[in-house]
């Protein structure tokens, strides 16, 4: 179902969590990134069926400012949101395809995570509904790879003893001056949670030097003084910012549908 305003969504009941994928086609990196296939399937259509999978999720919503990538997702069952091309961001997309809908929480999948853990998408939906004293929630994965670590793909944050966020940076963070073996480099994985109010609070914000220093746009949320929840995630997600990603990506996908049947996304699911 393509639809291009959101309130024809609006419902007659609240939503507890709302996933929204925000897919851009001019993406400086890789332009046409969210087109591009997966082993056969475009890639925001690959992420559209993880999110599918999500159990604590009410619906799932593509956010674009493209016909094309609203076609592909229409064509798959799944429903897409046409938004403003001149939004500066992932987030601000977001937040424009919810802005009407009555919902607690939302969920920002991004649209090249392709081999995101559904359980990852449950648990950062889960925490919000069930901590209301955090306006935000993330997920990260502890990697030691030396490679990983100084790769700037892969943003990483420190967490404190609370389980907030204390900062991301895509330079390898800590710095270790000396060995620390009881602490843990930790890789962000491409998935935020939003009460609507924080969402609303953080695309009201302007961008914050921190942020275009990084290209990181949680820390404008962050050097606001909102507290971010990082959470342990389920499993390992990559992020595709370059062919040589899509290529891997691709294999991890090839081999896993070797050992295991494709199995089949529920119509009920897609009607989300």
């Amino acid at each position: 179902m393509l639809i291009s305003n959101v309130p024809r969504l609006a419902t007659s009941s609240p939503l507890h969590a709302v996933a929204v994928i925000p897919s851009r086609y001019g993406a400086e990196r890789f332009p046409g990134k969210p087109l591009h296939p997966i082993a056969g399937i475009p890639m925001v259509i690959r992420v559209l069926e993880r999110a599918l999978q999500a159990r604590r999720v009410s619906l799932v919503l593509v956010a674009t400012d493209d016909e094309r990538i609203a076609r592909a997702v229409e064509t798959a069952g799944g429903r897409a949101v046409l938004t403003d091309p001149a939004l500066p961001s992932g987030t601000d997309r977001v937040f424009a395809a919810v802005k009407d809908l009555d919902v607690d929480v939302v969920l920002n999948v991004q649209g090249d995570e392709p081999l995101m853990d559904p359980e990852n998408i449950d648990r950062v939906a889960g925490f919000l509904l069930e901590h209301p004293e955090f306006p935000l929630a993330t997920i990260a994965l502890a990697i030691d790879d030396p490679a990983e670590i100084a790769n700037p793909n892969n943003v990483k944050v420190v967490r404190g003893d609370d389980g907030r966020a204390l900062y991301f940076s895509r330079a390898a963070l800590p710095y270790r001056r000396r060995p620390e073996p009881l602490l843990p480099t930790l890789k962000h994985l491409g998935l935020y949670g939003y009460r609507k109010d924080a969402l609303r609070r953080w695309t009201s914000l302007p961008p914050h030097p921190l942020e275009r220093a990084e290209s990181l746009e949680q820390l404008r949320a962050l050097a606001a003084g909102m507290a971010m929840a990082v959470l342990d995630a389920a499993s390992d997600s990559i992020g595709v910012d370059t062919i040589e990603d899509a290529r891997r990506v691709e294999e991890i996908l090839r081999k896993k549908e070797e050992k295991e049947p494709v199995q089949e996304i529920p119509e009920t699911l897609l009607r989300r």
